[in-house]
């Protein structure tokens, strides 16, 4: 009889995934990769970096850093868009709907990509880890989007 192998779970597939995509990223901060997913599906994957065509952070550095802002503030100032919002907006490019997905992310969402993520009809977030943002985990909760904590071996 063959040996069984060891796979991993489909949480832990995606997690990885994510992690992987992550590993794309130029921000000098916080490296983050986002996978959605539908029906054990990937719908698409994003990571936080500068725009399409516009100098990254490794390149120009980071003026979050140089300012000595803290993180979870004045996102507004970052070159970089984050992977919630870049999956998000790789998903709309090639025309795919996100609706009822799960996005498995690195890091939970700020603010403004929790906002995001609700207007786009995701229903689950599956998370490795947490970033400081009250406010975002209250609006995730209000809208009934259910989170979830993996813990990766």
């Amino acid at each position: 009889m063959a040996e069984k192998l060891k796979r991993p779970s489909w949480d832990e597939y995606f997690m990885k995934v994510a992690y992987l995509v992550s590993e794309r990223s130029t921000c000098l901060r916080r490296k983050v990769g986002a996978v959605l997913v539908k029906d054990k599906q990937i719908l698409a994957t994003g990571y936080n970096g500068a725009p399409i065509g516009i100098a990254h952070c490794d390149v120009t550095g980071c003026l979050r850093q140089k300012l000595n802002i803290p993180s979870g503030q004045r996102h507004e100032i970052c070159r970089g868009l984050h992977a919630e919002q870049n999956v998000l907006l790789q998903a709309a490019r090639h025309g795919v709907s996100v609706k009822e997905s799960a996005l498995y992310i690195t890091n939970t969402p700020c603010i403004i990509c929790a906002k995001m993520i609700i207007n786009a009809g995701i229903k689950e977030i599956v998370i490795a880890n947490y970033y400081p943002d009250k406010m975002a985990l209250e609006f995730l909760k209000k809208a009934k989007i259910k989170l979830r904590k993996l813990d990766l071996k």
